[in-house]
């Protein structure tokens, strides 16, 4: 739907048509809250078939929790995911690529049958347009851009948000939601506060097909200069079982001008840098499709919420993607702000609320932080060069690795199954 100068009033607007975004909506959908979807690009029609020769993907993907499985199947996208195309692994090899020690992660050791999943972003995308375009009760607004947010008055916080958007509309909401990632306009214009670094790195992604299969497992090496990591995909070529694909996205993040020299290199010198990168364990790269590089930062903002306005996903946290962490967190966020709508919908209270939004930052923000802070340590200790550092990081991911009642636990921790 195409905005135009108008008037419009909802009960809830979520600014953001991303995956994060999209899945608040659908979370909502049904609940009998008049509930708005804007985003500053059009709403593309889903499109969900796959042609079985296609051997193309896309180079943003995301390793999906059991946690976020769930979501997304109680919101009902899960079986339109499964429709086109994800990658299930079931085994993760981290190792220190300057020194000895290593871990080995499978789903077997907790009685699994899987890790999660690697998951193209357009196909999260897409299933959930289609989700949307199911549920009468979402208006999508498309494209529009934010010009100006008024929140309540302290002596009226039950007056709605006010929203300008630039070609004259404007919007009121009892509760306006920021989903609109790392570079919130919303945020801003709100004037949440936040605590933003660099991390002095950038990421290189693209897709590689390799000699060996991958054998259904994410393998990531850590390295003084940064992290390289290699996520089992899963082409729609018929007759190839899961453990014989040898199509894998790669992550790579170096610093910014290793990452300008890797970025000028042919496809095939750039094929030789990685196999040596990933110490040749699957082989020779036989292909690469096109890269893309972007640079790395770390964000918090120091709360989530203010009277009518809550943050979540990439709007209220960035993390490191060493541990593709950021987008299952997105989810989380997502889910635990739709259960509390619910709620005081269900006992009657105000939904939009201060109290009922920190009911969801208490229920975030320490999760959030907890796993921010541990990829900067892992970040800041394989950074570290001198020879002791280097011996005692080794010692520990050797005995972690033997340590099997603790590395379950914290597998099944970053699963979010316990």
């Amino acid at each position: 739907m195409q905005a135009s100068s108008a008037q419009y009033e909802f009960d809830v607007v979520i600014v953001g048509g991303g995956m994060v975004g999209a899945s608040l909506a659908c979370a909502l959908a049904g609940s009998g809250l008049r509930l708005a979807l804007l985003d500053s690009q059009p709403f593309a029609a889903p499109e969900l078939v796959v042609d079985p020769a296609d051997q193309s993907f896309d180079p943003r993907v995301s390793a999906i929790t059991p946690a976020s499985q769930h979501f997304l199947r109680e919101i009902g996208i899960w079986d339109a995911i499964l429709a086109r195309r994800c990658s299930p692994y079931t085994d993760m090899h981290v190792w220190d690529g300057d020194g000895t020690g290593s871990i080995h992660f499978s789903a077997t050791d907790i009685h699994a049958d899987l890790l999660g999943h690697i998951i193209e972003n357009s196909v999260i995308v897409a299933a959930l347009q289609q989700r949307l375009r199911q549920s009468p009760d979402i208006t999508l607004l498309a494209p529009v851009t934010l010009i100006g947010v008024q929140a309540p008055d302290a002596a009226l916080p039950e007056a709605p948000v006010q929203i300008e958007l630039a070609d004259g509309s404007r919007v009121s909401t009892r509760l306006l939601v920021a989903a609109d990632g790392a570079n919130s306009t919303v945020r801003e214009l709100a004037g949440f506060q936040t605590r933003a670094w660099d991390y002095e790195h950038h990421a290189i992604v693209t897709t590689v097909q390799t000699q060996l299969p991958h054998r259904q497992t994410a393998i990531q090496r850590f390295m003084d200069a940064g992290v390289l990591a290699f996520l089992p995909l899963r082409s729609a070529v018929s007759g190839v079982r899961d453990d014989q694909q040898q199509h894998c996205s790669i992550v790579w993040s170096v610093l910014p001008e290793v990452a300008q020299t890797l970025m000028a290199l042919d496809d095939a010198t750039f094929a030789r840098e990685l196999k040596a990168a990933i110490e040749n364990r699957l082989g020779v790269i036989e292909s690469v499709d096109k890269r893309f590089s972007f640079p790395l930062r770390q964000r918090h903002a120091h709360s989530y919420v203010q009277q009518g306005i809550a943050l979540i996903g990439d709007a209220a946290h960035t993390i490191h993607p060493l541990a593709g962490q950021g987008v299952n967190l997105g989810f989380q966020d997502a889910s635990a702000l739709a259960e509390e709508i619910l709620q005081a919908l269900s006992k009657g209270r105000d939904f939009a609320d201060l109290r009922t939004l920190r009911r969801y930052q208490r229920r975030r923000i320490g999760h959030n932080l907890g796993m921010m802070w541990m990829m900067e340590g892992f970040k800041r200790l394989f950074a570290e060069q001198p020879l002791a550092v280097r011996w005692l990081r080794n010692a520990g991911m050797a005995g972690l690795d033997k340590t099997v009642l603790l590395k379950n636990h914290i597998l099944r921790s970053a699963m979010g199954i316990e």
